[in-house]
């Protein structure tokens, strides 16, 4: 999960100016200032609980979620940013290799924010399926639906939520996970539906470019 924040927090500094979340009038270039601030909030998690995320708090998981919502509101703010600039063909959208950096910089980043959503929210939060009690699961996992091929007291760890979400974005689908609450199929297609447009926007302006 750390690994994913951070990767999320370097993405940024690949965009083009152009569609960065901050104009370059608050914070000049303003390349490293969020992976400057995800990079802190996340040592402020990693401290206060360190090793597995198993402590019950409140504080520590509206920390926690305060992260993720900074994660999704910058990435966002930057597909909307690179629709608008292809729709109005900004000058570095004439550059099919920047293009393509930036539009899999955001694609990538949308796979980090949701898996993070998924992993936190499913079953109450990583917390809550550690020590339980054990809510209802909102994705089910084929290791649950196949116990025989799982180790004894499998749960799912983020890497099964960024698979969870990498699948969703490249196959617009949950593909062998299913999801079985409201928010899980709304939120999986919201996933979708980002990961569709910035998709086909960015390939055709390049093939156009190409």
């Amino acid at each position: 999960m750390g690994l994913a924040v951070l990767t999320a927090g370097a993405l940024h500094a690949a965009l083009p100016l152009d569609i960065r979340s901050l104009p370059p009038e608050l914070l000049g270039d303003s390349r490293w200032w969020y992976l400057v601030v995800v990079a802190g909030l996340l040592a402020a998690l990693v401290i206060s609980d360190p090793g597995r995320i198993d402590r019950a708090s409140r504080p520590l998981r509206a920390l926690t979620i305060a992260l993720i919502a900074i994660i999704s509101a910058d990435n966002a703010v930057e597909a909307a940013r690179l629709v608008a600039s292809i729709l109005s063909t900004a000058p570095f959208t004439h550059d099919a290799h920047k293009l393509l950096i930036a539009g899999g910089a955001i694609w990538l980043s949308n796979v980090i924010a949701f898996s993070l959503w998924y992993w936190e929210v499913d079953r109450g939060g990583a917390v809550r399926r550690l020590r339980g009690p054990v809510m209802s699961p909102s994705f089910v996992f084929p290791e649950m639906v196949n116990p025989q091929f799982a180790p004894d007291g499998w749960s799912p760890q983020f890497v099964d939520y960024f698979h969870l979400s990498f699948g969703i974005a490249a196959a617009f689908s949950p593909t062998d996970v299913s999801a079985l609450q409201p928010w899980a199929k709304l939120t999986t297609m919201l996933e979708e539906s980002i990961s569709l447009v910035v998709a086909i926007l960015v390939v055709a302006r390049a093939v156009n470019i190409l």
